[in-house]
């Protein structure tokens, strides 16, 4: 399962791969709910669970209890040329279950670490170092 975090206050996302033991605090838990940042090695930290998706893709949804997949209309553009228009999706329950693979969070209140210091931001693979050579 991965973990999604979002901090409010620099802009800045990152995750986290859990292993079973760490995705375990998660099961059972609903969409909205808070959850100590220590178990995920986040000390002082706490975490609202704003959202996710299961293995096939299809995202978590606060307004359907439990952890079932159904099919529901969903408004497709609230504007445009498609106002008005309703359309089938499938989704899931807002509940966190086995299926789900990536759980969505957003920082509540923090610890007393920075979160750069705790989790270092990573390079991004196909960036190159800017030589400066064609700047006028």
């Amino acid at each position: 399962m991965k973990l999604v975090y979002s901090d409010t206050k620099t802009g800045r996302t990152g995750n986290s791969e859990l292993d079973t033991n760490k995705a375990a605090v998660l099961i059972g838990m609903k969409v909205g709910e808070t959850v100590e940042g220590s178990v995920f090695d986040l000390p002082g930290y706490k975490l609202k669970i704003t959202g996710g998706s299961d293995k096939s893709g299809f995202p978590l949804v606060p307004s359907i209890s439990g952890s079932i997949k159904t099919s529901m209309f969903a408004l497709r553009a609230k504007s445009g040329a498609n106002k008005g228009q309703y359309e089938r999706t499938t989704v899931r329950g807002n509940t966190v279950a086995a299926d789900t693979m990536q759980v969505n969070t957003v920082i509540v209140e923090y610890g007393s670490k920075p979160i750069d210091e705790i989790l270092p931001p990573k390079a991004k693979e196909g960036a190159k170092a800017d030589s400066g050579e064609g700047k006028k």
